[in-house]
């Protein structure tokens, strides 16, 4: 890198702007947002998975998705971080997590990092809620294979659910 400046900073998240040499020599400016992570869950209970609904202003539209959230505090574990966000976007708890994987959502311009994780052996201990920061959100239980059809079929778009239910089916599969 040969130069890198930060015109915002934001309560989570940062971009900068850094001037790079390539590997031909040549140099190059790419913007980046710099992101703490994130962690997502798949809750799979007698062949069905919980999704939340809720409106993503950033594309206009409510999504269905598996309960996910950034990382809160540096060094935070990411599992720590997939149990919270599963409680408290569904009201329930799991017995069991398995890592499904990590990767990178977007990595052309973010350096986000989403580890994504099963969650079995599911107990409700509360009501699923109304809101998330003041956002409506509810909770859906899907057949998995209704929601690997929807996503292929395209009303499943969010990338992490769509990765994290495929990969959730072909664990399934074996």
């Amino acid at each position: 890198m040969i130069e890198s400046q930060s015109p915002y900073q934001g309560s989570f998240f940062s971009v900068h702007v850094d001037r790079i040499r390539l590997p031909n020599g040549r140099e190059a400016t790419r913007e980046i947002v710099r992101h703490p992570g994130a962690a997502a869950v798949v809750p799979l209970k007698d062949g069905a998975v919980l999704l939340v609904r809720q409106n993503r202003h950033a594309v206009a539209a409510d999504l269905l998705e598996i309960p996910a959230g950034k990382l809160d505090v540096p060094g935070e574990d990411p599992l720590d971080c997939a149990r919270r966000e599963l409680k408290e976007e569904t009201g329930y708890v799991a017995g069991t997590f398995e890592s499904l994987g990590v990767f990178y959502s977007s990595p052309g311009f973010t350096d986000e990092r989403l580890y994504l994780y099963l969650a079995t052996d599911l107990e409700q201990v509360a009501p699923a809620p109304e809101h998330d920061g003041g956002e409506p959100i509810s909770a859906e239980w899907l057949r998995l294979d209704a929601a690997v059809d929807s996503v292929t079929g395209g009303r499943i778009v969010d990338a992490k659910t769509a990765l994290g239910l495929v990969l959730t089916r072909l664990k399934d599969q074996r």
